[in-house]
């Protein structure tokens, strides 16, 4: 059994089969892997926030939604992928504090997060099979080669495959 891969905060991680990928504490971030089973190939992010908006150079191209996907894209193509068999699961985008205002706009950053992940893996041509975003609980996840699942551990409620 292949030893996990941890994907810490603003990191990306790349794997070949055997390979795992681990990601904890995702609050409003997002777990995101693309993958294609053909060449047995997938790439992780944590994803922080939704838009890099021109920032810094040296910032992780794993913490923002709009450099991330892109960023992963590239490395399973370069490692053989092929753009029309990608896919992508993801998971996180909670809303973990109660704040006025918080539901919509500025301050939900979790829902912003996915939103803005998912429009980006659109406009790249990947799919997403699929999600698990939103709530108010943290999760982790877990993505192995062996099965392509993507294994969301969600406070207080469990595990399941998605």
């Amino acid at each position: 059994m292949e030893k996990a891969q941890h994907v810490g905060m603003a990191d990306i991680v790349f794997v070949k089969h055997p390979g795992k990928m681990v990601s904890l504490g995702l609050g409003s971030c997002i777990g995101l892997v693309i993958y294609d089973e053909s060449v047995k190939v997938a790439a992780m992010a944590h994803i922080m926030l939704p838009e890099s908006r021109g920032g810094k150079e040296d910032v992780k191209p794993g913490k923002f939604a709009d450099t991330a996907v892109p960023t992963l894209i590239d490395m399973v193509i370069k490692a053989g992928a092929k753009k029309e068999r990608l896919k992508a699961k993801m998971a996180g985008g909670s809303q973990m504090f109660n704040v006025p205002g918080s539901k919509s706009g500025f301050l939900a950053v979790g829902a912003r997060n996915a939103e803005e992940t998912e429009k980006h893996l659109k406009q790249n041509g990947v799919k997403l099979v699929a999600s698990d975003t939103g709530g108010n609980r943290g999760r982790s996840v877990e993505f192995s080669t062996d099965d392509w699942i993507l294994v969301v551990k969600t406070l207080g409620t469990g595990k399941q495959g998605i």
